[in-house]
């Protein structure tokens, strides 16, 4: 026999108390029976008896299909998982004496981090005796939290343990909106790149009418000046007769 698990509710048999408060399948409140009351009306009704509220005085207990209910459950529980997003802790490090150009390298890293929806544990790592001056660890993760405040709000305030010091800073977006909008976003280029195709092949019969246009224009042009040539020409035949 498979084993009961202790997140499992008691069905049943496996119910050991003198009576219930108990709900219908179709949710109707029964009212307080005998436990023996209610587990007649789960058999006659071919389903399983349920203790939903075991805490309760008396405990509720419910008529229902378990098995059903134990998938349905699966099911749903499942779902919620696959659409879950997990933010990530991104780890940002610094020296107290930290150069610009490396710290402008580790604040656009974590700008990156915040707009990408995970959050950021800025850490200060103090050498020797920097260890007693930890002002200056507050002030600089403070001066990092505004110059980034564009993208992220302090979640935690600095805090020293020993040789470090770290401060944790959210995203302003949560990653399931910002997946939302890299998608939206992924989906307009692609719409915009359709558009500019579509534009591309129309322009070469663009180009072919105007060609078509020309020609005639042209055509047109030889024809009249062959006529007044010939006019011309007919007009000193007769002049010499």
């Amino acid at each position: 026999m498979k084993e009961l698990r202790i997140t499992d509710p008691r069905t049943n048999d496996r119910i050991r108390v003198p009576e219930v408060r108990l709900v219908g399948p179709q949710g109707e409140q029964v009212g307080v029976v005998p436990i023996a009351v209610a587990l007649r009306l789960a058999q006659e009704a071919e389903l399983d008896l349920v203790e939903v509220a075991p805490n309760s005085k008396p405990p509720v207990a419910k008529i229902m299909d378990y098995g059903k209910f134990k998938y349905e459950a699966a099911q749903k529980a499942k779902e919620a998982r696959r659409n879950q997003v997990n933010t990530e802790l991104k780890e940002v490090r610094f020296r107290l004496k930290i150069d610009v150009h490396d710290y402008e390298t580790k604040r656009k890293r974590a700008e990156g981090f915040l707009l990408g929806g995970d959050k950021v544990k800025a850490m200060i790592l103090f050498r020797g005796r920097e260890q007693s001056r930890p002002e200056q660890g507050v002030r600089l993760l403070h001066k990092f939290a505004e110059e980034i405040a564009e993208f992220g709000v302090v979640e935690s305030r600095p805090t020293q343990d020993g040789r470090n010091m770290t401060m944790i800073i959210a995203p302003l977006k949560n990653k399931s909106d910002v997946k939302g909008e890299q998608n939206a976003k992924r989906a307009a280029q692609k719409a915009e790149r359709r558009a500019s195709e579509h534009a591309a092949k129309g322009a070469p019969e663009g180009d072919d009418a105007s060609q078509d246009a020309a020609a005639v224009e042209s055509e047109d042009t030889v024809t009249a000046e062959s006529q007044d040539a010939a006019g011309a020409e007919s007009q000193g035949a007769a002049t010499a007769e």
